[in-house]
C-alpha cells in the first residue's frame, strides 16, 4: 500500500517532532516515523536522564558537605533504585508529552517502524510505502563501539545501557576522558562506586584548554576518582566476575581491574540502515550525510538534521537545525548553519561552559588578542555558595574589540555564558558588556569586571 504525504520526517529526536508539527500546522499532510522512542537521544538516553543523575549526585555531594554550611547529617548512601525511578519518571513524562503533542496535531500522522528509502521521494516502513516531495532525516546517532582488542569478549556498558543498571557498580572503569565519560565518572563516584577513567590522550577533556583540563583533574582527584592518562594500548579482557582494562600507561600498573566497564569513546550516526543509495544519497567516510549551509542534501527535497549530518553533536544544535529549515522553508528566511556560534557546557560539577574559540585556537590563529581572567575564588557568589573551584576567561580581538571566545568554569557558568553569547550574536564590542549593569550577587556580574581587566595575550 502506498500513502501520499506532503512531507515525511524520519526520526523523533529534537528536530523531528517540532518540524513535523510546524509543517502540519501550515496545512501540510505530514508523517513522522520513529522506530523506537520519541525524543531521541536527549530525552531517552542523553540530556534528560543524565542531568537527572547529575542532580541526584550533586544533592548527595552537598549533603556530605553539611559541615561546610553549618549543619550535620548522618552517613549518606545511595538508593540506586530510587535514583533510577526518579530519572525514569522524568524521562517518561517528557516522552509521553511528545507523543500526545504529535497525536493531537491535525495533519500529523505518527508511524512507528524502521524507515528505508525506496526512491528519492519514497520510504518504506514494513509493507507500507510513503511518498512525499520533501523528506527530512533526523535519525540521530548511537554510542560508538570501537574495534579495540577484547571488545565482544566482555560485558560492556555504553552511555545508553548504563542508565538501565539496577545495581551500583563496585568499580566502574570508564574508557574515554571526554564529556560523556566525565559526567558519568563524577556521578557514580558520588553514588559510592570506585571509579577509574582511562584516557589515551595526555589529559582529560582534550578539546578544552590546558588550564580547564587541569582543573578537572584536580576536582576528580579530590573526589577520589582514579585517572589514567596516556593509555597507549587500551584492551579488554575477562577477569573472574569482572573486567580487566589494559592500559600500558607511562606510570602505574599496566591494567585496571573493575566490576563494570563503560565505553565512552564517541558516537556514530544512524545512517547505515536507511538504504541511502536508493535515494541517490551517499554518507561520508564517517557515516554522516553531507549537507549544505541550509541543511539540504545533494538530492533535491531531502534534508538532514541533527547528529546525522555532522554539523553539530548537541541537542541545541539539532533544535537549531529545525529552526533553520523551518524558517527558510515556511517563513522566507535565509538562515544558515554557519551563522551560529559554537557554545556548549560540560555538566560536571561545577559545570564548564564554553563559547567561541579557546585560548589555544586564538593563539594558533595569530589574531592580535587580549585576555581577561578571574578565578572563582574571587567571585562573591561562588564564595557564598561554598563553590569556588574554577575560573572565568574571556578572549577579545584587539583590533575589532569583539569577543572571540570565553570559558566560564564554575558554579552558574552554564547560565552566565549566555550573556557573552548574546553579545557575540549581536556583533557588538566587548564594551557593551563592560558598561552594562548586572545583578549582584551573581556569577554573571563579574563578566564586565573581567572584560575591564583585559591584558594583551602574550
Amino acid at each position: 500500500m502506498t500513502q501520499r504525504f506532503d512531507a515525511i520526517v524520519v526520526g523523533g529526536g529534537q528536530a523531528g517532532p517540532s518540524l513535523a508539527v510546524r509543517l502540519a500546522n501550515t496545512g501540510r499532510k505530514t508523517a513522522l516515523i520513529e522506530r523506537h522512542l520519541l525524543g531521541g537521544t536527549c530525552v531517552n538516553v542523553g540530556c534528560t536522564p543524565t542531568k537527572a543523575l547529575v542532580a541526584s549526585a550533586h544533592a548527595m555531594h552537598l549533603a556530605r558537605r553539611g559541615g561546610d554550611f553549618g549543619f550535620t547529617t548522618g552517613p549518606v548512601s545511595v538508593d540506586i533504585g530510587a535514583v533510577k525511578a526518579r530519572m525514569d519518571a522524568i524521562v517518561t513524562e517528557s516522552r509521553t508529552g511528545l507523543e500526545k503533542w504529535l497525536q493531537s496535531t491535525p495533519n500529523c500522522t505518527f508511524i512507528r517502524g524502521q524507515a528505508q528509502f525506496s526512491g528519492p521521494k519514497a520510504v518504506r516502513v514494513g509493507d507500507e510505502i510513503l511518498e512525499a516531495e520533501q523528506i527530512f532525516l533526523n535519525v540521530g546517532a548511537r554510542p560508538r563501539i570501537p574495534d579495540m582488542p577484547g571488545v565482544g569478549t566482555v560485558p560492556l556498558l555504553t552511555s545508553s545501557t548504563i542508565l538501565k543498571l539496577e545495581e551500583l557498580p563496585r568499580h566502574l572503569v570508564i574508557v574515554g576522558g571526554g564529556y560523556v565519560g566525565l559526567e558519568f565518572a563524577q556521578c557514580f563516584r558520588r553514588f559510592g562506586s570506585e571509579v577509574t577513567v582511562v584516557e589515551k590522550q595526555s589529559r582529560l577533556a582534550g578539546k578544552e584548554d590546558v588550564d580547564a583540563s587541569a582543573v578537572i583533574h584536580e576536582i576528580f582527584t579530590a573526589e577520589g576518582i582514579n585517572i589514567r592518562v596516556n593509555a597507549n594500548c587500551i584492551h579488554l579482557e575477562k577477569n573472574g566476575e569482572g573486567v580487566r582494562v589494559g592500559v600500558e600507561c607511562d606510570e602505574g600498573a599496566p591494567h585496571v581491574d573493575g566490576s563494570h566497564v563503560l565505553l565512552a569513546v564517541g558516537r556514530v550516526p544512524n545512517t547505515s540502515d536507511l538504504n541511502l543509495a536508493a535515494a541517490g544519497l551517499e554518507a561520508n567516510e564517517r557515516g554522516f550525510i553531507p549537507v549544505d549551509d541550509e541543511l539540504r542534501t545533494s538530492v533535491p527535497g531531502i534534508f538532514a538534521l541533527g547528529d546525522c549530518n555532522g554539523r553539530g553533536a548537541f541537542t541545541h544544535t539539532a533544535y537549531n537545525d529545525y529552526e533553520i529549515v523551518a524558517d527558510n522553508l515556511l517563513s522566507g528566511g535565509s538562515r544558515k548553519v554557519s551563522d551560529r556560534i559554537l557554545v556548549y557546557a560540560v555538566f560536571i560539577d561545577p559545570p564548564l561552559a564554553r563559547v567561541g574559540m579557546t585560548e589555544a585556537e586564538v593563539r594558533k590563529s595569530g589574531k592580535p588578542a587580549m585576555i581577561g581572567n578571574r578565578p572563582m575564588t574571587r567571585v562573591g557568589r561562588a564564595i557564598e555558595k561554598g563553590e569556588t573551584t574554577g575560573f572565568m576567561k574571556v578572549l577579545v580581538d584587539r583590533e575589532t574589540q569583539h569577543i572571540l571566545g570565553a570559558t566560564i568554569f564554575g558554579t552558574g557558568g552554564d547560565e552566565a555564558i549566555h550573556c557573552i553569547l548574546t553579545n557575540m550574536y549581536a556583533r557588538q564590542p566587548a564594551s557593551l558588556l563592560t558598561h552594562s549593569m548586572h545583578i549582584h550577587p551573581t556569577v554573571a556580574e563579574l563578566i564586565p569586571t573581567v572584560l575591564g581587566e583585559l591584558k594583551p595575550l602574550s
